[in-house]
Parts: structure tokens; C-alpha cells; sequence
């Protein structure tokens, strides 16, 4: 099969195209608000983003794979809190930050919230440092090998009619799966026009 190859001037195009975001049913409703960020840059000619892995001595989501973000604080909006976590957890300076797209908000089904996921393009391979409370690793995660044939997988977890999928990326050393695997599944079907909104 042919190899995928993503350049940051396709993904542009393509999420331009794309359309405004999909809101969650959650929004309106007085639940809690979080917000991420895809931090993308292109080196050598490959696409990467920026993810982490959540520091272990946390109380939820230990050790998972995830996009730098968090809860929106009072008077914040969205992006601005999107911008905030990143900053505070791998150091990331928000003025190199260029947003480009706002993917289709997610509802988590055990915090009873909804994520606004942002996506972000950087100059280059940003020079950054994680917080030890709240990171164990920052991931510059190629594009390409998300696209690599056995990388995705999907599952079906719970009982029909309440099943839902589950969506997941093996990459070396990591698992990616959960909200973080649906919003990049979600930002790889925008940017390869395999889906549109």
C-alpha cells in the first residue's frame, strides 16, 4: 500500500474546508468545560503533534497519553484555557502558537463533561519542559505513523444499545486510546478529506 504523507500546507487546506466544529449535547447544560490543544510543527518535512503522558501519581488518568488542556477556570474562555494547561504543563509559549481549527467537541461519558479540542501550528520543534506534577513525558508524535496500517484500532465496549466504540493508536511505548485516540482519529480524517463535518 501506498504511504500516507501529511505537509502542514494539505492539513490547512483541509481543515479550512472543513467546516465549523460539531458542539456536545453536554453544552448549555451546566457541566464542566475542558479545553486541549494539538500542537502541530512540521520537521524535515514530516508533520508531528505534541502529546503527553500524564505523570503516574495523579488520581485519575495516570500515566495515559494526552493532549496538553484542562478545566476552564471562571471568566476564561476556551481557547485561552486551552492555551493556559499547555503552557503550565509542558512550558509551551502561547504567543508561538498559530490556531488554526477547532475540531468537533467531545462529551466524556465518566467525568460527565465535554472537551473543546483546538487544533495549533508552531514554528518549528518548540523547545519544551514537563511539569513533573502533572507530566511524565512529552511525545513528538509523527502524523505519518498514526496513518501506518496497524496502528488504529477500534473496539466496541459495553451492551448493545448502550455499546459505543472505543478508538486506539499502538505507536511505540504508548497507547493512545479514549478522548485523546477520538480527537486525533477525528483530526486525521479532517486533514486526509476522509471525513468531513
Amino acid at each position: 500500500m501506498e504511504a500516507r504523507h501529511l505537509t502542514l500546507e494539505g492539513i490547512r487546506a483541509s481543515l479550512a474546508a472543513g467546516g465549523p466544529p460539531r458542539p456536545s449535547l453536554l453544552e448549555g447544560t451546566g457541566v464542566r468545560a475542558s479545553a486541549v490543544l494539538a500542537p502541530l510543527y512540521e520537521l524535515d518535512g514530516e508533520v508531528h503533534v505534541v502529546l503527553t503522558r500524564r505523570a503516574q501519581h495523579l488520581r485519575s488518568h495516570r500515566g495515559e497519553v494526552s493532549f496538553p488542556g484542562g478545566g476552564q477556570e471562571p471568566g476564561e474562555d476556551l481557547l485561552d484555557t486551552a492555551l493556559r494547561e499547555a503552557c503550565e504543563e509542558t512550558g509551551l509559549d502561547r504567543s508561538a502558537v498559530e490556531i488554526i481549527c477547532e475540531l468537533d467537541h467531545l462529551q466524556t461519558v465518566t467525568s460527565r463533561s465535554f472537551i473543546v479540542p483546538f487544533v495549533g501550528v508552531l514554528p518549528g520543534r518548540p523547545t519544551l519542559e514537563p511539569n513533573p506534577a502533572e507530566v511524565e513525558l512529552i511525545l513528538h508524535v509523527p502524523l505519518d505513523e498514526l496513518l501506518l496500517d496497524g496502528v488504529y484500532r477500534e473496539e466496541r465496549w459495553g451492551l448493545p444499545p448502550l455499546d459505543r466504540p472505543i478508538y486506539f493508536f499502538e505507536i511505540v511505548g504508548d497507547t493512545i486510546w479514549g478522548a485523546t485516540a477520538h480527537m486525533l482519529r477525528n483530526l486525521l480524517a479532517l486533514a486526509t478529506g476522509t471525513r468531513w463535518r
